[in-house]
């Protein structure tokens, strides 16, 4: 990304280390105001008719508006935003990691604005955050309920599938915000993720090209003649009483052995 790479040695000074602090610090303090009974979230959320009107802190503080109303779901949303931010700032750098969500959030905005009376919410761009780390650790593991362990990239599977569904089924401004809450993970994953299914496709046609020509088999059992090719699942091991002849984990403990010639 020869132009981003300009940008940051232009601007990289402007950055803001710890931005998903401080955003998570925004959230909880509205929070708070909820759970005190004397504040509406619906004050702050993001009406474009209303900034139109004149109120234009909504821009801003939509961003604050917390994840749920439950402390504890809250409390792990805050955490897991926290922890896959940080991966990603420690990842690309501040400069880069503002990039990111400022492309999110401008796209999401500028999208809001072309149905003036509908309200935006903040939960698409923390999922392209999710969807970031996901790409970028996809053996990460979280443990559902503490107890089932679950790699990210099958929560990120799960999310693409829901996003598709959306667009699918969706109304027009909810199409619009999905698609723009992932420009920002396509403008920085489009390239990597083009060249990953460039070189997955050219793996599966090396393969194939060597099961054509007929390759001849690394191990083969003495007994049924299973080899690594027909069952590529099989287990081998080589018995040094029969002259290193190889046999599957079904026959290498129940075969007659081979005298050895001298």
């Amino acid at each position: 990304m020869a132009l981003l790479d300009k940008l940051e040695r232009k601007f990289r000074r402007y950055a803001v280390p710890n931005v998903t602090l401080y955003l998570i610090l925004g959230q909880v303090l509205f929070f708070v105001f909820v759970l005190s009974g004397r504040f509406i979230l619906e004050r702050v959320v993001l009406i474009p008719d209303r900034v139109l009107a004149g109120e234009w802190w909504r821009l801003i503080t939509f961003l604050f508006v917390p994840p749920m109303t439950n402390p504890i779901f809250a409390f792990f949303a805050w955490y897991l935003f926290y922890l896959m931010g940080n991966a990603l700032e420690g990842h690309w750098g501040a400069f880069r990691y503002n990039v990111y969500l400022l492309v999110g959030y401008l796209v999401t905005v500028g999208v809001t604005f072309l149905f003036p009376f509908s309200i935006a919410t903040n939960i698409f761009i923390a999922g392209s955050v999710f969807l970031a780390f996901a790409f970028l650790y996809p053996d990460f593991q979280l443990y559902i309920f503490f107890i089932i362990p679950v790699k990210i990239k099958w929560l990120a599977l799960l999310t693409w599938i829901g996003y598709a569904y959306q667009v699918i089924v969706g109304s027009w401004s909810t199409r619009l915000l999905v698609l723009a809450s992932i420009s920002n993970f396509f403008l920085f994953f489009g390239k990597d993720i083009y060249w990953r299914m460039k070189t997955g496709n050219r793996k599966m046609v090396f393969q194939a090209k060597q099961y054509s020509t007929g390759r001849e088999p690394f191990h083969k059992c003495a007994v049924c003649g299973k080899t690594d090719i027909s069952d590529p699942q099989m287990e081998f091991r080589y018995c040094t009483d029969c002259g290193e002849l190889g046999y599957c984990k079904d026959h290498i403990f129940n075969h007659e052995h081979v005298k050895k010639t001298s």
